[in-house]
């Protein structure tokens, strides 16, 4: 038998939803689902989020930490608000790239303007003409 039970698990997630609400979850499927999940990400190298788990299998772990509140499932509309979040950041980031670019290119354009000036103002100093004379 698999300890914690699906029931205990299953009310460990909807500890915080309200008696009228619906739940998070409500089948043994999600249940099966979020360790599995989490359990792949342990696998692939995430650290596991309680302690003594080397030497452990990765489901274990992931039930462990649903057991311990931590690890979540989301709500759909938690999913959402948090892809949405997730977007946000990556168009500020990308944003912000694009300014550091702007700006490095930016100095880029007046370092190499300098030497232009600095030609034309030895050429102003030897006798030449200007546009500005013109």
């Amino acid at each position: 038998m698999i300890h914690p039970s699906y029931v205990d698990l299953m009310k460990v997630v909807n500890q915080g939803v309200e008696e009228n609400d619906e739940p998070v979850i409500s089948s043994r499927y999600s249940i099966v689902m979020a360790t599995a999940r989490r359990a792949r990400q342990l696998v692939a190298g995430d650290e596991p989020l309680v302690e003594d788990a080397e030497g452990r299998k990765a489901l274990s772990v992931a039930v462990e930490e649903l057991n311990n509140n931590k690890i979540k499932i989301l709500t759909d509309e938690e999913k959402a608000a948090m892809e949405e979040r997730m977007a946000e950041e990556a168009r500020a980031m990308k944003k912000h790239g694009r300014e550091e670019e702007g700006a490095e290119t930016g100095e880029e354009a007046q370092e190499a303007e300098a030497p232009a000036g600095e030609e034309a103002s030895d050429e102003t100093a030897a006798g030449g003409e200007t546009d500005a004379e013109e």
